[in-house]
């Protein structure tokens, strides 16, 4: 009753009506009175229901003005993010459902509140949280919560495959892959054309070259890749494997090669000054007689056809490999920044058979085609050669793989790097695509072009990897 008293007292009052003294009596009983009392039984509960209804809609309008951020996607990448409901302080959220991931690719873990999936479509997705809070009806209306995903487009998607012009008379494939024999081991080539070129239906400008000189137990394999800036850099790299190719199969012989094979039979049992002058001798005088090969077969080219020489710039480096019962001699030359990587047989170590035409020692990348090259008193420091009892593989690349996968030159001599190349080639990366290195895998050059389709932001040139293993 005194609950009662009090509340309509302080209901007159709000109304400029006082209870005077002599009134007291008379408003004793009317607060007593069983309908008044009734009365504002009702009226404390409906400004409860009042009050409790500002509450949720209060609460619920919280939740849907709060700013929640959710990772950025990309079409064909793996997603996964956590809509985290204990950290948005949506503890009071008692049922939920995620709308709006039709056909996105996309999928809501309600038990782990994990938003996963590999989107399908790019663009703002709009996904629509439906929720209740504590203290809403079971049966009353979900409220809506929308969420901004931004799905971004693949970035291969953007780029063009235009076909190169067949027509053109120095026209070569845009994909080339084989796999073959290499002396007693296996060799897998691929070379692609780069987005760029891609892009506006240019020309591949890499080549590559290689043969078993069955006749006197050599086998020759040389790499080249042309200029982006000389027009016609896709012949000279032709021209330069070729090249290469076809002077060793011209004047190496069984006769020739007897003394080099005795020495180097020589060099393994005991290894002196005098065998291994004897080495570098024969490396030089045939290793650059070939390289100067290649330039003569260019420079005659272009003069054929009354084009300027610069027009044919390409890099060059090529290995002559042969087996012995004591083991293998490689035989190596580089000019341009395309390196050459042999790991031994238990690869633990790397040996980098060439240095590179880059930075402040090379002064910046240089041509076949470049005159200048061959009276450089650095010309002598261009040949390699290594006497190995066995070896896993030995690579040839050009830029396009060498500057995605090993970024700087002195990764090139780190075997964790080559190790780490290894285990990409096997399917360690974002695509999952992998090279199966069996001898008896038909598919691997299939497989290792599919690999060169690798993404990475600004690497978009030709690609070209040649493995012997």
């Amino acid at each position: 009753m005194e609950e009662t008293k009090r509340y309509i007292q302080s209901f007159l009052s709000q109304k400029k009506m006082d209870i005077s003294a002599d009134k007291a009596a008379l408003f004793a009983a009317f607060a007593s009175n069983e309908q008044n009392v009734i009365a504002v039984k009702i009226i404390q509960e409906n400004q409860k229901m009042i009050m409790q209804n500002w509450i949720l809609k209060n609460r619920i309008d919280d939740i849907l003005m709060q700013t929640v951020s959710i990772p950025n996607g990309t079409v064909n990448k793996k997603y996964q993010a956590k809509i985290d409901f204990k950290n948005l302080g949506w503890n009071d959220v008692i049922s939920f459902e995620i709308k709006g991931l039709e056909s996105t690719g996309l999928e809501f873990n309600e038990n782990d509140e994990l938003l996963f999936g590999v989107p399908e479509i790019s663009g703002d997705l709009k996904i629509k949280i439906l929720f209740r809070i504590d203290g809403e009806a079971e049966d009353s209306v979900f409220n809506e919560k929308v969420l901004t995903l931004i799905i971004n487009p693949d970035p291969k998607s953007l780029w063009k495959n235009i076909e190169s012009d067949k027509n053109d008379p120095f026209w070569k494939p845009d994909d080339a892959a084989i796999l073959d024999k290499f002396l007693d081991k296996n060799i897998v080539i691929a070379s692609k054309r780069g987005r760029s070129h891609a892009n506006v239906g240019s020309f591949r400008e890499d080549d590559f070259a290689f043969k078993n000189l069955k006749e006197i137990g050599w086998s020759i394999l040389a790499v080249s890749d042309g200029a982006g800036s000389a027009k016609l850099s896709r012949k000279g790299s032709n021209l330069a494997c070729n090249a290469v190719v076809d002077y060793f199969e011209e004047n190496l012989n069984a006769e020739n090669l007897k003394e080099f094979d005795q020495v180097l039979l020589d060099h393994h049992d005991k290894a002196t000054d005098e065998t291994s002058k004897k080495i570098s001798h024969f490396v030089y005088q045939n290793l650059s007689k070939a390289a100067h090969f290649a330039h003569q077969k260019i420079e005659e080219f272009a003069l054929n056809s009354e084009t300027e020489l610069k027009n044919f710039h390409a890099t060059l480096i090529f290995t002559l490999v042969k087996k012995y019962d004591f083991g293998y001699a490689i035989l190596t030359f580089g000019i341009g920044d395309c390196p050459i990587g042999l790991l031994n047989k238990d690869l633990t170590e790397i040996k980098l058979m060439n240095w590179l035409d880059v930075g402040d020692f090379g002064g910046g990348t240089r041509f076949v085609t470049m005159p200048e090259i061959f009276q450089s008193d650095k010309f002598s420091t261009r040949f390699g050669f290594k006497l190995i009892d066995n070896f896993s593989y030995l690579m040839l690349m050009t830029d396009g793989i060498y500057d995605p996968k090993f970024v700087v030159e002195a990764n090139l001599e780190k075997i964790e790097k080559w190790t780490g190349f290894l285990e990409d080639l096997k399917g360690k990366n974002e695509d999952g695509t992998k090279v199966d290195f069996d001898k008896n895998n038909p598919d691997i050059a299939a497989q290792l072009s599919t690999w060169m389709d690798f993404w990475s932001p600004g690497n978009h040139d030709d690609r070209t990897l040649a493995i012997i293993f």
